[in-house]
């Protein structure tokens, strides 16, 4: 079995690993580790909880150590762009952590913040800027980066980053940059977005792929509850009345729903909080240093806010909703059983998510269990299902049909005249 020690890693950097209790590296450090310190562009595929932060710290910090360079005022060394603010926020503890007998300097930058701080920090000079593309931009276009002395760029969940439509974002900062550095793109995903991007940037890349797309990891259980809409949260409360459900992150569709169960359950002595991109950044990492220290049981996140969460643990995440992108469905439930522990999803299905269970599954390759013994059931039979999914067809048959064909006039609607056309005018002039 490979060690750490085996990499080729600097002793400074196997002494903090021993110290954090990493000997044996996961299957994505251990292929990519070797091809970064022979300073290789890479394209690394792999599921949230594989790793993937000290596959591609370690062996960047190790260049650093090795090659050490003065770095000017307001320039950067390594440029690290990330989705969201907690993803960003990690990454750096994570790096500090590694680097600490190195003395290594870093910054995050992301909105919703002052830029005083971030702008002070940046004048100093840095080997790792962490940064969300939208208030790096910001800073750049105010001149405050300079990139001359930048050697090394890495995109992080940049599937995620592409959905939250930073492709343009990252583009314009890709072009700002050295095109002489190493580069490195981690995505959880390979859609075709990302390949095309990859051929962009990336020069003779190597690929690691530990995980095939969308593959779920075999030591989580899952489980679907067919309910009613209306009995969802009631349901939801019944679950959550089980003392084995210790840790439970929710996820909901939209940012009101996630505020709306969180507050539910607070009324109801649940103690919990609400995470979504609303939220001011104080009240975000409240909410999640609560999480990790059990101070509070739940937290209710949307797919975005929840990117970059990385909580030890997590006994139960549970889908109030069931994502409209099937590969969502992966990255949430992979919130538990990391580290090679144990860990339970519970899927809440209404009749109209059925044809998105549908989909998960087909991704998946798999059933998922269906929980039908419950008192929140009745309305969910075999006949509606069947109904349900002849009004799906007839809805896309209509759709094709009616496609492309022109629409009639209304017989009993008369020509607008010259001073009708006027009065219209004035009244779209006075809404203004």
């Amino acid at each position: 079995m490979t060690k750490f020690k085996s990499l080729g890693l600097m002793p400074e950097i196997l002494k903090q690993l021993e110290i954090k209790g990493y000997t044996t590296p996961t299957p994505i450090q251990n292929e990519a580790i070797p091809h970064l310190l022979k300073g290789h562009d890479l394209l690394g595929i792999a599921q949230t909880g594989t790793g993937k932060t000290a596959a591609f710290s370690l062996p960047i910090l190790n260049k650093i150590g090795q090659h050490p360079v003065k770095i000017k005022p307001k320039h950067v060394r390594v440029l690290i762009l990330t989705p969201t603010r907690e993803l960003a926020s990690q990454i750096e503890m994570n790096i500090k952590e590694y680097g600490k007998s190195l003395g290594v300097k870093t910054r995050v930058v992301f909105g919703g913040v002052g830029k005083t701080p971030q702008v002070d920090a940046i004048k100093k000079g840095l080997d790792f800027l962490i940064a969300t593309p939208g208030r790096l931009l910001d800073l750049m276009s105010e001149g405050h980066i300079n990139y001359s002395q930048l050697d090394t760029l890495i995109l992080d969940e940049a599937d995620t980053m592409l959905d939250m439509g930073f492709l343009k974002d990252v583009q314009r900062i890709i072009e700002k940059i050295p095109k002489t550095r190493q580069t490195l793109l981690f995505s959880a995903t390979m859609p075709k977005d990302i390949g095309t991007l990859a051929e962009t940037i990336l020069k003779n890349p190597k690929k690691v792929e530990v995980t095939p797309e969308s593959t779920v990891i075999e030591k989580i259980e899952q489980e679907v509850y067919f309910v009613d809409k209306a009995d969802k949260l009631t349901l939801l409360l019944m679950l959550l009345e089980s003392n084995k459900l210790e840790s439970v992150l929710i996820f909901c569709k939209t940012k009101f729903g996630a505020n709306r169960v969180a507050e539910q359950l607070e009324k109801l002595k649940i103690p919990s909080a609400a995470i979504h991109s609303n939220k001011s950044q104080n009240a975000r990492e409240k909410a999640l240093e609560s999480f990790r220290k059990r101070e509070i049981r739940v937290l209710v996140a949307t797919d975005i806010a929840a990117r970059g969460i990385d909580v030890k643990e997590i006994s139960h995440v549970i889908n109030f909703n069931l994502p409209e992108d099937p590969s969502n469905y992966v990255h949430r439930i992979g919130r538990t059983a990391r580290a090679g522990k144990e860990g339970k999803t519970i899927s809440l299905c209404i009749i109209g998510e059925y044809s998105l269970l549908k989909n998960i599954e087909k991704v998946i390759k798999q059933e998922i269990p269906k929980i039908i013994d419950h008192p929140y059931h009745k309305n969910f039979t075999a006949e509606a299902l069947q109904e349900f999914s002849k009004t799906k067809a007839a809805s896309k048959t209509n759709g094709r049909s009616n496609r492309g064909r022109p629409r009639p006039a209304s017989k009993s609607s008369p020509k607008k005249n010259k001073s009708a056309k006027s009065s219209s005018s004035k009244r779209k002039v006075n809404r203004r």
